[in-house]
């Protein structure tokens, strides 16, 4: 059986969710933290031998006061990022396992995550070494000038907005961070596309959303009730139905 290493980075800076108590990989949905979500659908998967959360230094004092015992009970390791995203992979690459065959990263923000879709993902990045959940584009897209008018209507024929999880054969994605060479990558796919190397779109859905602003947790919440329930179903913490901090 091919063996995972799951990163899931949490070290944004949140500047979009406006919560002066909370980044958002830490606020709650449903009850848990949403980082926990992300995490819950990785651990108890015969195919999965470690989750590594990346969180940002200056949230490591508050995070080990709030989530200890979640981190100790999940068995997660947990690395500081740096000032971009793919520092803070670059960071948690250095700490994979030297067993581990595939890499795959998910957002920790995004928590609405169904076991089958990383089921497909896990089986084509074993074809195809590069594979990534994707949603064709279905609205209409302008690009706009400066001036804040719009100088054309884009067609969005072949056009797919990337999601997570993102998984990559070890070698190749180590290959591709030792090229970055300071590239802002959006994602990890970008950078395997600058090896010049194929990334295969697995089909993903709008259910699976990435949280950005506090009023995306009430949809994040409704489509929750949807999906499947995770196979880990203990209490987190002992506090995981109480909102301690806000």
């Amino acid at each position: 059986m091919a063996q995972f290493a799951v990163i899931l980075p949490a070290a944004g800076r949140s500047s979009r969710f406006k919560d002066k108590h909370y980044k958002k990989p830490f606020a709650p949905l449903a009850n848990r933290a949403i980082w926990i979500h992300s995490a819950e659908r990785f651990i108890n998967r015969d195919d999965v031998i470690q989750v590594i959360l990346v969180i940002a230094a200056e949230d490591r004092d508050d995070f080990d006061f709030k989530f200890a015992s979640n981190v100790a009970i999940l068995g997660i390791d947990v690395v500081e990022g740096g000032a971009e995203r793919a520092d803070s992979i670059e960071a948690a690459l250095a700490r994979v396992k030297p067993e581990a065959d595939f890499v795959c990263i998910h957002d920790a923000a995004r928590p609405c995550l169904a076991d089958v879709w990383i089921d497909r993902v896990f089986e084509e990045v074993q074809r195809s070494q590069a594979a990534i959940l994707a949603i064709p584009v279905s609205s209409t897209l302008k690009r706009v000038g400066a001036d804040n008018r719009v100088e054309e209507t884009v067609s969005r024929a072949r056009l797919y907005e990337a999601q997570t999880p993102q998984a990559f054969a070890r070698e190749l994605l180590l290959e591709a961070y030792a090229q970055r060479d300071g590239f802002a990558a959006t994602d990890d796919a970008q950078l395997v596309e600058r090896l010049g190397k194929p990334v295969s779109i697995v089909p993903g859905s709008p259910v699976n959303m990435k949280i950005t602003t506090r009023e995306d947790l009430r949809l994040a919440e409704q489509a929750m009730k949807a999906l499947p329930k995770p196979k880990f179903d203990r209490r987190a913490h002992p506090f995981a139905d109480d909102d301690m901090w806000r």
